[in-house]
């Protein structure tokens, strides 16, 4: 239902941060009724677009102009954005997990008694939400808590929550970074659903693949500048393409090619029967004997569905980060470690360099220079008194060499863009100076351009003899850095196989054959 119409035009839009100039003049036009895509680099500015656009930042602390529909707006707050149909889902979903999928989806809006507007009208509310899951293909009860389904079901929850609102424009942020392939698939073709059906939709991604698929119109932002807006009706626009707009070159290999085969016979890293019981049903193993290796001067590679079980293992091995009843070995260059806490692993030299940076990872208010050294403070102390110039010069000296972007170490993590967020907590573990990093989801949520300086980091690492184990859930990701690759389907290893034989189907196979083998072998019992 793609129109000529112009839905939003936004025009020479400037935002300040201080002396930061993140929008010098930002264009950005948007048909009624296509999906239009948002790409660049991290800190190319496109989040900070949509927070002037959906009134996060209000009018007066920006320059330029928004017209929706053919009428000049000026919000204030995010309510009036919303008042016009224009909703945004971020990247950090805004759901309560305690609160049930009903209560979520009225938060702020709430369906209240006709008389009484103190009183919830629970009957009409359940029932509301019940019809709006009906629409976004989610089919569950209105009453169950947040906490209680997965993230894909919680993204769904925020697209029927937008809807709820009578959205016009909807704007998604990352929507698929915390998705398996299968989930993103379900959830494009919703977006898509949405727009045969005549909504407006601006996705923000770093997945080119997603883009190329669902957009029809695909604008490049760099450096807080518009480059190019590239017509994708035809979903015609290649890939790298893309990436020539955003970084400004041609990338001829996403996967730095290592120079050295490190891989050696000593094993560096291994668990044998490592086994998890669930915390809130000691019944269920998240994780059920996984036995794994990593060589020295080795990455390999940890694949499988969300919910396979993969971050469980890499927590519960971290200090028993996760997990209850939990049994089997770690060993750690032959000799086997008991790892009870955090402060055992960077004593033993293993790092875990966690998905959720912002909420496990990082002290979002607190600068660079503290992050980075705070899983290693005895380097920079003595006697117990931190030795704040060498702190400071240590930040420094990782900041130039992961190449991350701030206007100094004593800036707050919290406002970097999130490739830049990544860097610096890598540069916290290998400030801690390990020999075995496990790597979850190093790349979520991050431009091309800084994954590939990830990556090369990766293969630094390992070309120092260090061994890495990357959990990650896109498949190019794994087949592209990984000499060897463990499959993991509920909670088990289900399949091993070197970069030569692996393949995309071959790991999609080897999860599908073994799925459901668990229950048909306990119903045999």
């Amino acid at each position: 239902m793609n129109t000529d119409k112009n839905l939003l035009e936004m025009h020479s839009i400037i935002k300040r941060f201080g002396k930061v100039t993140a929008l010098s003049g930002v264009s950005l036009t948007v048909k009624q009724g296509e999906v239009h895509a948002l790409v660049g680099e991290n800190g190319a500015g496109k989040s900070t677009l949509m927070n002037v656009l959906s009134g996060i930042y209000p009018y007066g602390s920006y320059e330029g102009d928004i017209i929706f529909d053919g009428e000049t707006c000026k919000f204030k707050t995010i309510k009036d954005s919303e008042k016009k149909g224009i909703v945004i889902i971020h990247q950090e979903l805004a759901l309560v997990p305690y609160l049930s999928i009903a209560e979520n989806m009225f938060l702020g809006n709430e369906r209240t008694n006709s008389r009484c507007h103190a009183i919830m009208d629970w009957p009409r509310t359940f029932q509301r939400c019940k019809e709006l899951l009906e629409v976004v293909g989610l089919h569950e009860d209105p009453r169950t808590l947040i906490k209680d389904i997965g993230v894909g079901k919680q993204q769904l929850v925020e697209i029927a929550k937008a809807i709820s609102k009578n959205v016009r424009l909807l704007i998604l942020d990352e929507p698929t970074a915390s998705l398996n392939e299968t989930d993103s698939k379900n959830l494009l073709d919703l977006i898509a659903r949405f727009r045969d059906q005549g909504m407006t939709s601006i996705i923000i991604s770093h997945k080119l693949n997603e883009v190329s698929y669902i957009s029809n119109s695909i604008t490049v932002i760099r450096d807080g500048a518009t480059i190019e807006t590239l017509d994708n009706s035809n979903h015609d626009v290649s890939e790298d393409r893309i990436i020539s707009g955003m970084v400004g070159r041609e990338l001829t290999d996403r996967f730095p090619k290592r120079e050295h085969n490190c891989v050696r016979d000593e094993i560096l890293f291994e668990t044998r029967n490592w086994t998890v019981h669930n915390p809130l049903n000691p019944e269920r193993k998240d994780n059920d004997g996984i036995s794994i290796k990593i060589r020295r001067g080795e990455v390999v590679g940890m694949s499988g569905l969300m919910g396979a079980g993969r971050t469980e293992f890499a927590k519960s091995v971290f200090g028993r980060s996760y997990g209850i009843k939990i049994s089997g070995q770690v060993f750690l260059k032959g000799k086997e470690v008991k790892l009870h806490s955090v402060t055992d692993c960077i004593k033993n030299k293993l790092a875990y360099v966690t998905e959720d940076r912002k909420g496990d990872g990082l002290v979002l208010m607190n600068s660079i220079t503290h992050n980075t050294t705070l899983a290693n403070l005895q380097a920079v102390s003595s006697h117990g008194i931190l030795n704040k110039d060498k702190e400071v010069l240590e930040a420094k000296k990782l900041r130039d060499e992961l190449n991350t972007k701030c206007s100094s170490v004593e800036q707050p993590v919290g406002n970097l863009s999130g490739g830049n967020q990544q860097k610096v907590l890598l540069a916290k573990w290998l400030f801690a100076q390990p020999d075995v990093l496990i790597l979850d989801e190093p790349t979520r949520g991050i431009d091309v351009g800084a994954k590939y300086e990830i990556y090369c980091l990766i293969n630094k690492l390992v070309e120092q003899g260090k061994a890495v184990l990357m959990i990650s859930s896109e498949l190019p990701e794994i087949l592209g850095m990984c000499d060897r690759i463990y499959v993991i389907n509920e909670g088990r290893v289900v399949a091993e196989m070197p970069r030569e034989q692996a393949s995309q189907e071959s790991i999609m196979g080897a999860i599908l054959r073994s799925s459901g083998k668990k229950d048909t072998a306990n119903r045999q019992e």
